[in-house]
């Protein structure tokens, strides 16, 4: 009897172990399989996180994305109206800067490889010749045409103006009366002879004043023009305008033709030398009684193969904003072309003046013909 007691109680204490050990099992499986469950909960949601960021970045690259410039302009009130631009659109400015002729000899050997979406250059003239090589696009933005006027964009909507500068006559206070001054056309008179300064014929600023003489009055008048001046010059012509406006306070000649934002750089420089120079020289105006005086621009076309175009549009109406002209204009001297914007208190200083009322487009046509008569008349 006893045995069996201790029988019974051996097979009840092996009972009992047997279903705690089950009960461990399952608790252990239980927990095993909820933190698999945690576990694939978690790389779910990472890589629900991975998608969500990948489809952030795709779709902020696809809203943004950049635009590729080619620039001949090479200020520093430029880089940062680009990197506004960045900061207001999220669009990166990638920037190419180069001379003008080298540049545009890049974008046609690139053909539809190239990487450009928008070019900037100085004067009308060169962005006809972007044009004619058939490097540049038409665009359509009711913006750009409500900022621009007619007559500062290509009558084709392929290229638009961003600057505005005029081309007058710089003359030493010191051995000029102003009320010896009067019209480009006077410079030719034989009072002048010798006291003539101005660049060369190259120079796309002289080719784009020329060129409207050609169209305000006539070949024969433009080739006398032309002529005159060649004879009546002080020396032959080298360096840019700044150099010519350094040797009128040097005494090389009286007189010199050049664009006003050259005058304004040198009276905001911080050198006190480039000051001290621009100090010695007066602004006039040119043909206030007839013509007016001559104008031009820099501006901003799409490239034909433009990869990013509706950046590209973007940006050149960001540039043309009263906001972005201002700084345009201050930073610079350059005149607006948004009319609704102001104008530097250095170029306010100079008064308000009458411009030839020619659509810049002509510049490009007539400059084929005005490259010739500076040949015919030996202007080098």
């Amino acid at each position: 009897m006893k045995k069996l007691k201790l029988l019974f109680f051996a097979v009840l204490v092996s009972l009992l172990l047997l279903v705690t050990g089950c009960g461990e099992n399952d608790t252990e499986a239980q927990q095993d399989n909820n933190n698999n469950t945690e576990e694939q909960q978690d790389n779910n949601s990472n890589e629900e996180e991975q998608n969500d960021s990948s489809n952030n970045t795709a779709t902020e690259t696809e809203e943004n994305g950049e635009v590729n410039l080619y620039t001949s302009r090479h200020y520093d009130v430029d880089e940062q109206l680009y990197a506004k631009f960045t900061e207001e659109t999220g669009i990166k400015v990638n920037v190419v800067e180069g001379k003008g002729d080298e540049l545009m000899e890049r974008l046609d050997r690139e053909g539809a490889a190239t990487e450009a979406d928008v070019f900037i250059t100085a004067d009308a003239g060169n962005l006809a010749r972007l044009k004619e090589r058939e490097l540049t696009q038409a665009i359509e933005s009711d913006v750009l045409f409500n900022n621009i006027p007619d007559k500062l964009r290509d009558e084709d909507n392929h290229w638009f103006g961003l600057t505005k500068r005029a081309r007058v006559i710089v003359y030493s206070l010191d051995r000029v009366d102003p009320s010896e001054l009067s019209t480009y056309e006077a410079l030719t008179e034989p009072e002048w002879e010798g006291r003539v300064l101005i660049r060369s014929s190259e120079n796309i600023y002289n080719q784009s004043i020329l060129a409207s003489f050609l169209e305000l009055n006539g070949e024969e008048a433009a080739k006398e023009w032309a002529a005159g001046i060649a004879a009546n010059m002080a020396r032959d012509p080298q360096g840019g305008d700044t150099d010519q406006v350094k040797a009128v306070v040097a005494g090389e000649g009286d007189v010199a033709i050049a664009n006003t934002y050259y005058v304004g750089r040198l009276l905001n420089s911080e050198d006190p030398e480039d000051v001290k120079v621009a100090e010695q020289v007066g602004i006039f105006f040119p043909n206030q009684d007839t013509n007016g005086t001559h104008i031009n621009i820099s501006g901003a076309a799409v490239v034909k193969h433009a990869k990013n175009l509706d950046n590209a549009v973007k940006f050149i109406e960001f540039l043309s904003n009263i906001e972005a002209q201002e700084v345009f204009a201050e930073a610079n001297n350059e005149y607006p072309v948004n009319q609704d914007a102001d104008i530097s208190e250095t170029i306010a200083a100079w008064g308000e003046f009458k411009e030839q009322d020619i659509d810049l487009t002509i510049l490009g046509t007539n400059n084929p013909r005005a490259i010739q008569i500076f040949n015919e008349v030996g202007w080098k």
